[in-house]
């Protein structure tokens, strides 16, 4: 496994490469950098880049890609802990929330049944100091 400072490395290429090229053209017996002196001593005019170039480019692209990547998926796994962080406060909370319904719900009901039974109570004494020598 390549380390994080090896993979963020973009190695600078020269102009010469140790293998076949992978562009689809065959190299010569010289190197890039050979080819693209004998051309302009001869006077002619190149267009577009020498194998070798598009072979610099397109590993360096690939490296940056890679790098890209490997980024992408850092930032994916902190922000994935960071959701379950969250995940793990929310659930805690919620816990609690419900606990405290509980709670209440128990309190709410204990004080209607208190009230309620101050009412009845009230009626009957009521009732019999109004009503008791009928």
């Amino acid at each position: 496994m390549e380390s994080d400072e090896e993979i963020r490395r973009v190695p600078e290429f020269g102009f010469e490469l140790a293998g076949p090229s992978t562009s689809g053209q065959e190299a010569g017996s010289g190197t890039g950098a050979d080819r693209a002196q004998s051309a302009a001593q001869a006077g002619q005019r190149r267009r577009g880049k020498s194998p070798a170039d598009k072979e610099h480019k397109r590993l360096k692209r690939l490296l940056r890609n890679r790098v890209s990547a490997q980024q992408a998926r850092e930032r994916k796994k902190a922000y994935l802990n960071d959701l379950e962080a969250k995940l793990k406060d929310l659930e805690t909370k919620n816990s609690e929330l419900e606990e405290r319904i509980s709670t209440l719900q128990k309190e709410n009901n204990m004080l209607r049944q208190i009230l309620k039974n101050t009412t009845v109570s009230r009626r009957e004494s009521s009732s019999s100091a109004n009503g008791g020598g009928e």
